[in-house]
């Protein structure tokens, strides 16, 4: 998989977090989201801490904050179940901008916004500095279980395939003067949508013959060996250490 697989949300640079080894990036970010997912939710200043190190992060990949801003659009369905919260859960009733809302509701969104946007962040931060090849290696060097680094492997090899088929697909339609203008037309659509699945199919079973005729046994080969030394992995380790750090006073405090 070359550099024409890159996804959207990765930002080329040099900075000294692009130079991390992926499967160290993987485990702290990983690390990270489990101390901020347990961090007790009345501890309103934990989370802005947590935000801190985040932009901290960014600001050390050099990941401009309008590009994490942007990416972070992505979770505008969890905020908007989070903002019905407050009127749908029951229990204890305040008055907020003159409105009745309930004072359970108002905690469990504020966890749900706080800690999905962190991890959301993360994640973000993690895409935006690590392209996908890197990312399988790491996941193949943290010991996931190869079926699995395979599917995913498989997902973003063909997902252009799929879609550059969906797209002639589309324009042979427009071609013939077709036009999904209402109820009427979902017969075409659906039996677009089955042709594209039996082309895929097809193209799956050909290239697992493809494979096992050139000597594949149920594991891909590993051609590039990622290494970490103890300098990186302490690297890594910063932002979940110091997030557990401000996890463990926010339990205490």
């Amino acid at each position: 998989m070359g550099a024409g697989h890159a996804h959207k949300l990765y930002r080329h640079g040099h900075s000294p977090v692009h130079e991390l080894p992926p499967h160290c990036k993987l485990a702290a970010v990983f690390c990270f989201v489990v101390v901020v997912v347990s961090t007790p939710r009345e501890a309103v200043w934990a989370f802005a801490l947590y935000a801190v190190l985040i932009a901290g992060a960014a600001g050390v990949a050099r990941i401009p904050a309008g590009f994490l801003l942007k990416r972070l659009l992505i979770e505008v369905p969890f905020v908007a179940f989070a903002l019905l919260m407050p009127f749908v859960v029951p229990g204890e009733q305040t008055e907020l901008l003159g409105i009745s809302v309930s004072v359970p509701g108002l905690w469990g969104a504020w966890n749900v916004l706080a800690k999905g946007t962190l991890g959301v962040a993360a994640s973000v931060l993690l895409a935006s500095t690590t392209e996908l090849r890197a990312l399988l290696l790491g996941l193949q060097r943290l010991r996931l279980p190869p079926l699995l680094v395979q599917i995913a492997s498989f997902m973003i090899r063909y997902g252009d395939v799929v879609s550059g088929e969906m797209r002639r697909m589309s324009i042979a339609r427009r071609s013939r003067g077709f036009e999904a203008r209402g109820v009427r037309q979902w017969g075409v659509l659906a039996a677009s949508a089955g042709a594209l699945f039996i082309r895929s199919y097809e193209r799956g079973e050909r290239v697992h013959l493809a494979m096992v005729s050139r000597g594949y046994t149920g594991t891909m080969p590993v051609i590039d060996d990622v290494t970490a030394s103890r300098a990186q992995w302490a690297y890594a380790s910063a932002l979940p250490v110091l997030a557990l750090v401000v996890c463990l006073l926010g339990w205490n405090l």
